[in-house]
């Protein structure tokens, strides 16, 4: 597999925490995103591209000379229909079509908790990464539809022979501000390590698979990751708990996105 890696909303909240940590000696990190990354720094083995995942020409030409692709552009956060349909899902296939066109052999796919956010929090404790999908919003559909049996991820990869993996993640940030966060944290470490075993298996062919860290309250269960090399080194509650007030925890397990009003950025 090429040491070239294209990311793409490499310029967001998980792209930027992951640009530092996916570094290797002889890689080099092919950044894409429609607001231009930090340029890189002296010694820096990065490529920046300014263009958006709906574009199929710039993805073509992204996806020119790359071993394989983190796909982690798209709104990270509810929207509007048409914006979700045209950038989070529209998007996602211009991407692996991309790939497909360029001979890319491997795809991760940045999915998310709200896939199954009206699930219960102690159902979701022994969900399978794959059940099947009760988004919490347009957003969680949005990322349903790269999961589903007759969707993108696995159409790609069936008819393709593409490996596509996608990561449920839970929550990608520093820090961990509420109870819910303690059980869904994936902390930005524990994703490059996750990141980096979808990178090197074998042949993970096509899997859905969660993506926090080894909390003590952790929501979702971690044997799909496990099995493709994922050991977490850390847990919210070691770090956070003591911070964290005690009355904002959640039945289901999309918090608050199971209230919020559908279709509106938030």
């Amino acid at each position: 597999m090429s040491e070239r890696i294209l990311i793409t909303g490499a310029a967001g909240g998980i792209g930027t925490l992951m640009r530092p940590r996916l570094r290797r000696e002889g890689r080099t990190l092919r950044l894409l995103d429609i607001v231009r990354p930090t340029p890189a720094a002296v010694g820096e083995a990065v490529e920046i591209v300014e263009a958006s995942v709906t574009d199929p020409e710039a993805m073509a030409r992204a996806c020119g000379d790359v071993g394989a692709v983190v796909h982690l552009g798209g709104h990270s956060r509810e929207n509007s229909w048409t914006e979700t349909l045209s950038v989070n899902i529209d998007g996602t296939r211009t991407v692996l079509d991309a790939a497909r066109r360029s001979g890319v052999r491997r795809v991760i796919l940045a999915s998310s908790n709200h896939v199954a956010g009206f699930r219960s929090t102690s159902e979701a404790a022994t969900l399978a990464a794959d059940s099947s999908p009760r988004p919490d919003t347009y957003y969680g559909v949005s990322k349903a539809a790269l999961e589903a049996l007759e969707a993108l991820g696995s159409l790609y990869h069936s008819r393709f022979g593409i490996d596509v993996i996608c990561i449920r993640i839970g929550a990608c940030f520093e820090t961990v501000g509420d109870e819910r966060g303690l059980g869904l944290w994936l902390s930005p470490d524990d994703c490059a390590r996750l990141l980096e075993a979808c990178l090197s298996h074998p042949s993970p062919g096509y899997r859905v698979i969660w993506g926090v860290s080894d909390n003590a309250r952790r929501a979702v269960p971690l044997t799909e990751a496990a099995e493709l090399g994922y050991t977490s080194r850390d847990d919210a509650e070691v770090v956070f708990a003591s911070g964290v007030a005690a009355n904002t925890s959640h039945e289901l397990l999309g918090g608050p996105f199971t209230s919020a009003p559908l279709g509106e950025p938030n």
